[in-house]
């Protein structure tokens, strides 16, 4: 099992469930400390291939990803990672797309989406989840998550 990050580290966030991300923007410098083991880049066009496991999602600033469903594998595939390695979700500015990708994260953990926003803006950063189309997206996973039957 990988060390987890430290809840005091910059941009790193602790669900209720005790899993652990960092948050973070690809325009500035990586912070000091630990490095990812997994990341998830949300971006218009792919970044630069770090030195650990990375997966890229095509998400352009201030809309929705080309293919929600997929975007959705991918933030659950980090969401199961964060037990057992040190997973980040970063964008260009580390705001939007990435306060989506973590209020997506509590969405699994079971909050509504109005509430995993404002979750997100407490712990992370108070402009996570920019537009409405971001919130769109969240109710979106909702929704995939507690299935038809569910409602």
């Amino acid at each position: 099992m990988t060390e987890q990050w430290s809840v005091d580290a910059p941009g790193v966030i602790e669900l209720p469930s005790g899993r652990r991300f960092r948050g973070r923007g690809l325009r500035y410098d990586s912070p000091d400390g630990p490095t990812p083991t997994f990341a998830v880049h949300l971006t218009d066009k792919p970044t630069a291939e770090p030195q650990w496991e990375r997966v890229w999602v095509r998400w352009r600033d201030f809309w929705l990803p080309a293919d929600p469903d997929e975007a959705l594998r991918v933030l659950r595939q980090a969401y199961d990672r964060a037990e057992s390695d040190r997973v980040e979700i970063a964008c260009g500015g580390g705001i939007g797309r990435t306060g989506t990708g973590l209020a997506t994260l509590c969405v699994f953990e079971g909050m509504a989406p109005d509430e995993a926003v404002n979750w997100v803006r407490r712990h992370y950063h108070r402009r996570a989840v920019e537009v409405r189309w971001q919130r769109r997206f969240l109710r979106h996973a909702f929704s995939a998550a507690v299935g038809p039957t569910d409602r």
